[in-house]
């Protein structure tokens, strides 16, 4: 990949240290190590995965309004409404297809100008899961748009107020709970029960790859900044322009999805945004058995004495990465819910 500018000494190539066909590459206590951090890292994601997910029940006829929330809960409405009722959803609807053009044509560019060996890096993975991310994301707002337009014109659509900002609300049987959440003290919302459709599959899919680009935008882009670019500047290589703007704008348009948006972000799912990870680095593992090939990145070399430090570094800065947004997303909460109490919609 031409990570760089100018001439051929000025550009910055991979070296291959080792041949990963070979039985000797793989069958040592370096790969053993690097494969045990890797599988305990999967078996914990899978877990925190399992134990939460499951808690999410599809409600029924008979339960609907005694459907008690969890951590997974999401509402059809919070996929496409803005967290402010004075934005109009459609802004947000413009935001998430302007985004996806743009990201769209930016990695177009790149598989045009470097072939599809693009994909073999982690920044393209991730970069592709943005864009379908935020295209995805186009389609539900869209949707989303059609029924608030539908009500606002005095059309009956089920279980969508037409008002997007005002939610859902069943107002004559107040909920028999003695006990209010602090959310709704904090907001001072009214203490009434609200009925609001859960989101479907493709909504729980959306809010999955949201939580799991948060993640791997940080990553990317931190390792990008913080190591890689420090590296190539020390060799004296000149980084191009579409490289800097593929790890910038991903994080850019994301913090503004982020800052219209009223997805929730649970914690467990940073297993998704591991399990992500591991995807790739056993998709790395299998192309290497096969073909003699050189990393993307020096810190996957098994050839390396440093090779168990480095995936162990590596599969513990999933967490801050994902706390960096975690806190950003609190951040949000709390400034727009102490400058908008009346106004603002998310649930903490």
């Amino acid at each position: 990949m031409r990570f760089v500018t100018g001439s051929p000494k000025g550009t910055w190539e991979p070296i291959m240290t080792a041949d990963t066909t070979t039985q000797s590459y793989w069958l040592n206590w370096r790969v053993l190590v690097c494969a045990i951090w890797v599988l305990l890292s999967a078996i914990c994601s899978l877990l925190l995965i399992w134990k939460y997910e499951a808690s999410r029940r599809p409600p029924t006829n008979d339960n609907k309004e005694s459907q008690k929330e969890t951590s997974s809960t999401l509402y059809e409405d919070e996929i496409w409404r803005p967290c402010l009722k004075g934005i109009h959803p459609v802004w947000l609807l413009v935001f998430r297809v302007f985004a996806f053009f743009v990201l769209l044509v930016l990695l177009t560019l790149t598989a045009t100008a470097d072939g599809g060996s693009i994909f073999y890096f982690y920044t393209q993975w991730t970069f592709a899961a943005i864009t379908i991310y935020f295209g995805l994301g186009s389609m539900l707002s869209m949707h989303g748009c059609y029924q608030h337009h539908k009500k606002a014109s005095g059309d009956k659509v089920e279980n969508v107020d037409g008002d997007a900002e005002q939610g859902i609300y069943d107002a004559p049987t107040p909920p028999q709970n003695t006990n209010p959440s602090s959310h709704e003290k904090g907001l001072g919302a009214p203490q009434e029960h609200l009925v609001r459709q859960p989101a479907g599959t493709w909504g729980y899919i959306f809010q999955i790859l949201f939580q799991m680009n948060a993640g791997a935008v940080m990553l990317t882009d931190c390792v990008f900044w913080f190591i890689i670019v420090p590296f190539l500047t020390i060799k004296d290589y000149n980084i191009n322009l579409l490289i800097i703007s593929m790890h910038t704008i991903n994080a850019v348009f994301l913090l503004g999805d982020t800052a219209l948006n009223s997805l929730r972000f649970p914690w467990f799912r940073i297993g998704y945004f591991c399990m992500w990870t591991i995807t790739y680095v056993i998709f790395q593992w299998i192309v290497h058995a096969i073909v003699k090939l050189w990393w993307p990145y020096p810190f996957l070399d098994l050839s390396s004495p440093y090779a168990p430090l480095c995936y162990f570094s590596m599969a513990i800065l999933h967490v801050p990465c994902y706390g960096i947004f975690a806190l950003i997303m609190k951040l949000k909460h709390s400034v727009l819910s102490t400058r908008y109490p009346d106004s603002y919609l998310c649930v903490r």
